[in-house]
Order: C-alpha cells, then structure tokens, then sequence
C-alpha cells in the first residue's frame, strides 16, 4: 500500500470512528468564497449571479432551488457530511434566527466573488473584506450565545474552507480591456496572492488555525471557457489551463510561507485541478458520459438565469454529466472532487 492509500485508510478509520460515536472531527466548518461554495448568500442582492430557482437543486433531497450552482450538492456540502455534521453551514445572510444556528459554523461565501474585491462589486456581490467582516459579526454572537471561552473554542478548532480566483479570471479578467491589457496573467495572478495573504493574516488574527484553500480548477475545461475562448475546438484552452496552474504554484509557495511565518496555522492546499481535469479528460474511466456539454439547456454556456426551466436541451439525468452547467460541476463530480478534497485536507484534522 502507497503511502497516501495508507494515509487516507488512517484517515477513513479515524472518521468513522468519530461518526460512530456521532462526533464531528471539528467543532465547526466556515466556509468564504465563490459560486462553488455559495449556498444561497446571493439570493436576496441586487444581483444577476443567482441560482435560486429551477432546475438548480432539483436532485437535492427536497428538489428545490437552494442558491447552490448545482443540480444537488456542492463539494462542500460532502465535506461537512465527510467531517461528520449532519447539516450544513447555512448561508449566513438567509438566517434570520442566528445564536444558535451558528454553532456548527457559516458559509458567507458569494458566487461572482473572488480575492480581488473589484470583481465582486461588478456584479453587486459580497467581496471577499466583506465576507471577513460578517465572519466577525458571527464571532460576536457566538460569544453572546456560548460565552468567551466556549467560543474560542470553536473559533480555533474548527475549518475555514476558501474557495475563490475563479471569478477574478473568468468573470473579470479575460473579458475586461481596463485588466487584460493592463496586467499579464501572471501579474494578475500577483495581485490575487497579495490579496489572499492578507485575507489569510486577517483570519489568523481572528483565531483560524485551520484553513484549506482550493486551488484555481482547469479553467480552460469548463464548457463556457471552451465555447467562449476555444476558437471552436471543443477542446480545454491551453492558456487558461496554464494560467491556473502558474496560480496554482505561486498559491503553493506563498502559502509554504504564511505557515512558516505564523504560528500553530495549519494552511492546507486543496487541488481541484488534476482531479477536474482527469474527470474531463478521462470521463468513461470515471462514470461519466459527458465532459464538453453541460447538462442545462444547451450544455455550451448557461449559468445563472441562463440556466432556468425554459432552456431547451436539459439533460435528464445529471449524474452522466462533469458538469451541470457552464462554469459548475454537477453533484456526481462534486462527489468525487470532495473525496479528494478529504484526502488533500488531512493534516487539519489529524
């Protein structure tokens, strides 16, 4: 047995354990980004980045709509379930009752958000500061419903989960004149990091010991940056695909920095690219029937309102399918991608 067979059994074995005594590994799960991770924080702004209606949700157990940018549930959601809770982090702008429902953690996540605040306010979501700043209103109730020391337990030993970048590229960069000739894509990809170091000092001086960070996916694999950028090739964009995987390396590396410079922080990288992109360049060997196509409407480039009850062409049966639209894998893909992000996360919870 290779050596991270062996790690994942140990961290398989110690799961169920903790399951069987109905105990989550970790007292609470935060999580901060993107549509990946938003789970209906964007159903009440002024926003057009929304997905709280049809077919969005339809495979979840109650079939309806939650916010989430999926046919059923994100990698997160299998994250929370893999840590042991049985319900997930709720969107923390949809409680209207707080104290108590924060005590198993908060997703203040905003999908169109990323680690540069200007992509956010272009589409009137919650930038990333922003997010930070609702975590601290949360810090305060939890204070208020536990006590001070109650709560700095939580706040220590749970896991803060980021997911974001992905906007900043897709939504921002590639199609924004004042970015694109401005920056090169690597020095876009500086002014991220620097943006990520501060959010990572900013949490860390809240408390976070324990935070995984997903890295950028293939973004040149998703089947609306194939249809917008692939010249009709109907195959991954190599530069964008290249441009996340430089991201990803400097992600890497300052990240091996910020956990030597600040002490007890656990910093996990959590790399969704080579485990997206083997299930879109080997999708039988993985299950799955469709890797260039969506399932929603035309399957080409629909998300958000794009994607609704009217678009001709939904697929029937979403689990065949990588994708479920044109940015955002579908619940069988989240699947897989949150046994690897189990695996990738062990040392926070070891």
């Amino acid at each position: 047995m290779g050596s991270s067979s062996y790690f994942f059994t140990s961290l398989l074995l110690v799961v169920v354990f903790n399951l069987a005594k109905g105990q989550p590994l970790v007292p609470a799960l935060f999580i901060f980004g993107d549509s990946v991770v938003d789970v209906g924080n964007n159903n009440h702004l002024y926003t057009i980045v929304k997905a709280n209606f049809p077919p969005y949700g339809r495979d979840l157990k109650n079939h309806n709509p939650t916010g989430r940018f999926c046919n059923g549930k994100l990698a997160s959601d299998y994250t929370a379930e893999n840590l042991g809770f049985t319900s997930y982090p709720p969107a923390y702008l949809n409680l209207k009752a707080k104290g108590n429902n924060l005590l198993n953690g908060a997703n203040f996540a905003s999908a169109a958000s990323g680690y540069y605040d200007p992509t956010a306010k272009l589409y009137h979501a919650i930038p990333l500061s922003q997010q930070l700043e609702h975590y601290k209103e949360c810090q305060n109730i939890l204070v208020g419903t536990v006590g001070q020391s109650n709560a700095s337990s939580i706040i220590s030993g749970s896991i803060y989960l980021i997911s974001a970048g992905n906007s900043d590229f897709i939504q921002n960069y590639y199609i924004n004149p004042l970015l694109y000739k401005v920056y090169t894509a690597d020095q876009f990809s500086d002014i991220l990091l620097q943006s990520y170091v501060t959010f990572i000092q900013n949490i860390y001086a809240l408390g976070a010991r324990k935070i995984g960070v997903t890295t950028l996916p293939p973004m040149g694999c998703l089947p609306a940056t194939i249809t917008l950028f692939g010249s009709d090739s109907n195959q991954c964009v190599v530069k964008l695909n290249n441009d996340a995987i430089n991201f990803n390396k400097k992600l890497n590396t300052t990240s091996q920095s910020l956990q030597k410079s600040l002490s007890g922080l656990k910093l996990a990288i959590l790399d969704i690219y080579q485990p997206l992109y083997d299930l879109v360049t080997k999708s039988s060997e993985n299950g799955f029937f469709e890797a260039r196509k969506a399932c929603c409407g035309t399957g080409l480039l629909e998300t958000s309102v794009l994607c609704n009850q009217k678009s001709i062409g939904t697929c029937a049966n979403a689990s065949e399918y990588v994708f479920w639209d044109g940015f955002h894998p579908s619940e069988a893909a989240n699947k897989v991608l949150s046994d690897d992000l189990l695996a990738a996360g062990i040392s926070l919870i070891s």
